[in-house]
């Protein structure tokens, strides 16, 4: 009885502390990624996956999935494949009966599930287990733990789906009592954290779309997909750069924000630039460039290490590697007394290499192959082929080239983000 006893103690001591840990994650994808993987990692699940909900079209969209079984086939460095969708969220489905419901579902094997059982009395089951996803991936699914992760008014945010608890043996095992009380302790708590970032996401994709709102050929899908393509550059580069998980975990968290901020400082750029169709001359080019000055003053005084790294990106991701003049603004110190509307002042001093804050660097190449392989109004979309053999010819020049190399060894993953990032036309 001691020994429980101590080891509930010590249970509820880990979800403490990885509690903690998460609610100093600001941006609610890398929050939400951190959610699923700490889940499986206090009751010792080997799969699992996470979904948003949106309550006012009942849509349920998986934003990610871990599996340690598939996980470990795969070579350093790599990831799963990238997939995402999205669902109407029924009484037919476990995620939609939990999210319409707010009930815990525990199931101790999707393959042989009982009745439904709900006061006392059975009725049949509503839903009904998807097998498709254990044939596509030669995967067994067992015991599954569904549940839902709520704001503090008890809005339905997301839901947390964690799969196959396994003993100290690696069996498979159902979720017992025990697991059941310690990620509903888990759930009640992160849920009030997923609160808060999913408020932080608002307010920043609120500045970011005031910004859109001045310029047409700039939308919130461009936004988002130069802000994934930013995360996975770098993941693998820190990968492979062998950069500490600690500070990794940290990192990725603020650029994930600050990358959605790249262009803000267009907002104060005249509409007779920004929504000009044809080529701009040297002047009008000019004034537009001043976007970098704009962006770094509005994240000024910077208070945070999100305004920090917002600033550097908004300021230097179109100064290049080389320290070429045709980046800008260059070693740019009295940002701060630019006027906006004025034309950016002839290059000063440059500004390359390593000088260059990383982040801004990673930003500079998910910016441009993103503007490469979509339509803008004075080209048409590149090709995957012709896209990438331009960006590994920029290697050393317009790009650091270490992270040439991590983007070339992401290939596929980036245009699986990039096919479901993007609007049907």
């Amino acid at each position: 009885m001691k020994e429980n006893l101590e080891s509930h103690e010590q249970k509820l001591l880990q979800i403490t502390k990885i509690e903690k840990q998460l609610s100093e994650i600001k941006d609610e994808d890398i929050l939400l990624e951190n959610i699923l993987t700490a889940a499986c990692e206090i009751v010792h699940a080997d799969a699992g996956s996470i979904y948003s909900y949106d309550e006012s079209c009942l849509e349920l969209t998986i934003r990610y999935s871990l599996n340690k079984t598939i996980q470990k086939k795969l070579a350093p460095g790599e990831k799963i494949p990238y997939s995402s969708f999205s669902m109407l969220a029924t009484s037919q489905s476990i995620a939609g009966y939990c999210a319409l419901n707010k009930k815990i579902i525990n199931i101790a094997d999707v393959y042989n599930m009982p009745e439904f059982l709900d006061k006392e009395k059975t009725f049949p089951r509503p839903y009904n287990f998807n097998s498709q996803n254990d044939k596509n991936n030669n995967y067994e699914t067992r015991s599954m733990l569904t549940l839902p992760l709520t704001m503090t008014n008890g809005k339905v945010l997301g839901i947390l789906q964690i799969i196959n608890a396994q003993n100290n043996e690696g069996q498979i095992i159902p979720f017992d009592s025990d697991a059941e009380f310690y990620i509903s302790h888990f759930a009640t708590t992160v849920g009030q954290v997923y609160e808060y970032a999913y408020l932080t996401k608002q307010l920043i994709e609120r500045l970011v779309r005031m910004a859109g709102y001045r310029d047409p050929k700039e939308t919130g899908a461009h936004v988002e997909r130069v802000s994934s393509f930013a995360l996975e550059i770098y993941d693998r580069y820190a990968s492979n750069k062998n950069i500490p998980e600690n500070v990794r975990s940290k990192y990725r968290d603020t650029l994930k924000l600050a990358a959605k901020c790249h262009d803000v400082g267009k907002v104060a750029i005249p509409d007779k630039i920004l929504k000009k169709n044809g080529p701009l001359t040297d002047e009008e080019r000019a004034i537009m460039k001043g976007h970098t000055i704009i962006g770094a003053q509005i994240f000024t005084p910077v208070e945070s290490e999100l305004d920090e790294m917002a600033r550097d990106v908004c300021l230097h991701h179109h100064d290049r590697w080389d320290g070429n003049t045709r980046g800008y603004p260059g070693r740019f110190e009295q940002y701060m007394a630019f006027e906006p509307g004025s034309p950016v002042p002839p290059f000063e001093q440059e500004f390359k290499g390593e000088n260059i804050p990383l982040a801004a660097r990673i930003v500079a190449l998910a910016d441009v192959y993103d503007a490469l392989r979509h339509i803008r109004s004075y080209k048409k979309a590149w090709t995957v082929d012709d896209t990438f053999k331009e960006i590994e010819k920029e290697r050393g020049l317009q790009f650091d080239p270490d992270l040439v190399d991590a983007f070339m060894q992401i290939r596929d993953r980036l245009e699986a983000i990039n096919a479901t990032l993007t609007p049907a036309e």
